[in-house]
C-alpha cells in the first residue's frame, strides 16, 4: 500500500564533509506496507520490549550518497513504525510530550540542518513538520533524533489512518509487502 498518488522524493542540498567529498541526503516518503526484513525487525523488537506486534509501517526510505575524489558510496535507512501493543498515554501526558516537542522545534531542525542540510520546506517556504515516529500517544520520545523524520504537511496528515489501523492490527499492516516499494 502507498500513498495517494504513490510516493514523493525529497532531495537535500549538497553538504560538504570535513575531509573531502560531499554527500546528499534523499528521501522517499511511503506510507507502504513493510518489507518482510522490516517486519521481522519490528516482531523482534516489540517482543525484546515485552510486547506483540501489531501491524508495521513503512514511513520513509531515508539514502545518504557520498561522493569524494576516490569513492562513491551511500547508505539506506527504512524508516519504519512498530505497532506494538503500547498503551496509549492520557492526554495530559500526550499533550506534556507535545509541548516538550513544541519548545525544542526550532532548535532540533538547526541542528538537523547542521547534519543534513536544509530543514526540508513545503513550496510556499513553510517547513516540512516533524513527524514521530513512535507516536506521542503511545510513548515516543518528542525529542529523541531516531524518533523524528521531516514529513510534508499533507502527507503528515494523512498517517492518522494508517496508524489507527495499524494499532487496531487491521490489514494492511499486518503483513509484509514489497522489498523496494518505489522504482528510482
Amino acid at each position: 500500500m502507498t500513498a495517494a498518488g504513490g510516493f514523493r522524493k525529497w532531495v537535500g542540498p549538497e553538504v560538504r564533509v570535513p575531509g573531502g567529498g560531499n554527500f546528499r541526503t534523499v528521501i522517499y516518503y511511503g506510507p507502504w506496507q513493510c518489507s518482510p526484513n522490516i517486519m521481522n525487525y519490528c516482531r523482534d523488537k516489540c517482543a525484546g520490549e515485552g510486547y506483540a506486534l501489531q501491524g508495521c509501517i513503512w514511513l520513509a526510505d531515508v539514502k545518504m550518497d557520498f561522493t569524494g575524489d576516490i569513492v562513491r558510496a551511500g547508505s539506506r535507512f527504512g524508516m519504519a513504525h512498530c505497532c506494538c501493543n503500547y498503551a496509549p498515554l492520557s492526554i495530559g501526558a500526550t499533550q506534556n510530550a507535545r509541548d516538550r516537542w513544541n519548545n525544542s522545534r526550532a532548535g532540533f531542525r538547526e541542528r538537523w540542518a547542521e547534519r543534513f542540510g536544509e530543514w526540508p520546506k513545503e513550496a510556499n517556504g513553510d517547513p516540512y513538520q516533524g513527524h514521530h515516529i513512535r507516536d506521542l500517544k503511545h510513548g515516543g520520545n518528542p525529542t529523541d533524533w531516531d524518533n523524528i523524520i521531516p514529513f510534508p504537511k499533507d502527507l503528515h496528515g494523512d498517517l492518522l489512518t494508517p496508524y489507527n489501523q495499524c494499532y487496531a492490527n487491521e490489514p494492511p499492516w499486518t503483513s509484509a509487502g514489497g522489498s523496494y516499494p518505489y522504482g528510482e
